[in-house]
């Protein structure tokens, strides 16, 4: 945005902008003795003074934010400690005032009081080790599938503690006119430029999907999936510390933003993830976070909302493009292959490739878990679990171990087991998202069943059969029983029963059968199953 055409605007940020410098001089800032360093976005600067950080909102008038005065940039203050003490309380210290003293602006040191009227206002936070930031991480290839384990069960826990806000019909309404909104502020920036028609294509998309998804926004709603959420949830506001994800810097600035379906939150994750060149961690987040919650029916509005978010970050970067005629050409043009980098993304997020259903089979400790996992990233789908969802059918986590007593392996369990994941499976598939189901599948039956949605859906189908030797089989469940950390209770006992009834693939059965020998190093299995999972993408 030009400020240059907004008198007022350009006088503001003149004034912020001294006030910043004053802010930076030694002793000024906290009663730090050296310059305070600086970092600047497009909405607020952010002083360094040693182990402290002083974040002050910039007096920008933006079509979604307005911090032109200082009380409304103290109320921003106010609700972004608030916010942010629901996830990092330690980094989130106090709000405090800017003063105009006789030496020019300055923050006062602990315990020192200042003179002078309040002239602004800043968020004290403790200062982090910004190399563990997740967009860092993902940048340098430092990011690993364990810290993104940790943050998904990060994210579930955050979203399962905020209560559901209540909310008639007409969710859906309102969060299409976000979306639109965001597009409309897009294309306005991206006017006479090269990439006006890519945003104008995902204009025509986000709006038609939208009204598709409608029921299903308004339905998740009733059920108290609107919750009080980060909203900003990319991997520039995600860090690594004290072995674990931390979440900071929540949306504070409007309410309508922030409030929204969880899986909003999950699809800026998501997406910045495939941003960063990450697929594969982007699904494995996803199948986590929505497997810890139960949350499967949020699968179809996974594109869409990831699409807005990729727009949101377009919007981001070209809003960072120098606002004066004179700029820095090059800056420019970082800005603008930035917010062209988003606009790719969200093309390609639009047009997935057509869904497919794989099924697993094998006995118990065949391997069928991690191979499905790696077969769901590599794919972009998710990983339906037969052990997590028959213990959430009778209300149990995955690592309860009171199956037995409840009747969790009688005949009607199982049969009521499939049938939830052929639920989950054809809400997926008919959302655009591949499944790998997960289950032994040692009978016909349940086979043919799965099969046959697939054939009703026009989805490809496969059979991955998961096979090793019967000693290594029981070693296996011996060290996953001595773990206690996994959802199966299988034992010994349990893979001698199933070799007695197991029907093994009949001639008819050989079409998409894929045959896995799980009897190897895991780098090795690994890298097969990877080849595997690209020989089907491309069939």
């Amino acid at each position: 945005m030009d400020s240059s055409a907004d008198p007022a605007a350009a006088a503001r940020a003149a004034a912020h902008a001294e006030v910043v410098a004053q802010l930076r001089r030694p002793g000024a800032c906290g009663g730090h003795p050296a310059a305070a360093g600086l970092i600047e976005t497009h909405l607020s600067s952010l002083l360094l003074a040693g182990d402290r950080v002083y974040k002050l909102k910039k007096p920008v008038a933006f079509p979604f934010v307005d911090f032109s005065t200082a009380a409304l940039r103290r109320q921003a203050c106010e609700q972004e400690l608030r916010l942010n003490r629901r996830t990092a309380p330690q980094w989130y210290l106090a709000v405090v005032a800017v003063r105009q003293g006789e030496g020019g602006a300055a923050i006062a040191a602990p315990g020192r009081p200042l003179p002078g009227p309040a002239i602004d206002w800043a968020v004290q936070m403790r200062r982090f080790d910004d190399r563990q930031l997740f967009d860092r991480l993902a940048g340098e290839g430092r990011l690993d599938a364990a810290q993104v384990d940790r943050l998904a069960g990060v994210v579930a826990a955050f979203h399962a503690a905020q209560p559901p806000l209540a909310r008639p019909d007409g969710v859906a309404s309102g969060t299409c006119a976000i979306v639109r909104d965001n597009a409309s502020e897009l294309a306005a920036l991206a006017a006479g430029s090269e990439l006006g028609e890519a945003v104008a294509g995902l204009q025509r998309w986000s709006e038609a999907r939208g009204k598709a998804l409608s029921a299903l926004m308004d339905r998740r709603a009733r059920e108290g999936h609107v919750r009080d959420g980060h909203g900003d949830l990319h991997l520039g506001n995600i860090v690594w510390a004290d072995g674990t994800a931390v979440l900071f810097d929540a949306l504070e600035f409007d309410d309508r933003l922030r409030q929204s379906d969880t899986v909003g939150d999950l699809a800026f994750t998501f997406m910045d993830l495939q941003a960063h060149g990450l697929p594969r961690l982007a699904w494995r987040f996803v199948g986590a976070v929505l497997e810890a919650g139960g949350e499967w029916s949020a699968l179809p509005l996974l594109a869409w909302w990831a699409v807005h978010r990729a727009l949101v970050r377009a919007k981001v970067a070209l809003l960072a493009r120098p606002a004066i005629a004179d700029a820095d050409a090059d800056a420019d043009a970082r800005a603008q292959a930035r917010a062209r980098h988003y606009l790719d993304l969200a093309a390609a997020l639009a047009a997935p490739p057509a869904p497919r259903l794989l099924l697993m089979m094998g006995l118990s400790g065949s391997g069928k878990t991690a191979v499905a996992g790696v077969l769901a990233e590599c794919l972009g789908g998710v990983r339906l679990r037969s052990d997590v969802e028959r213990k959430r059918l009778f209300g149990l986590a995955p690592t309860d171990r009171a199956g037995l007593s409840l009747g969790l392996y009688t005949a009607e369990a199982t049969r009521c087991t499939y049938a939830r994941l052929e639920a989950l499976a054809a809400d997926a598939l008919r959302g655009g998202v591949s499944v790998v189901i997960d289950a032994a599948s040692l009978r016909r039956d349940e086979r043919d069943t799965l099969r046959a949605l697939a054939r009703h859906l026009g989805a490809p189908f496969h059979l991955v059969l998961c096979e090793a030797p019967d000693a290594t089989l029981r070693e296996r469940l011996a060290r996953r029983q001595a773990a206690a950390a996994d959802a199966s209770d299988a034992t010994t006992e349990v893979l001698e029963r199933q070799q007695q009834f197991t029907e093994w693939p009949a001639e008819d059965e050989a079409a998409g059968l894929l045959r896995i020998a799980t009897d190897r190093p895991w780098p090795a299995l690994e890298q097969a199953v990877v080849q595997s999972a690209l020989r089907l993408a491309a069939a």
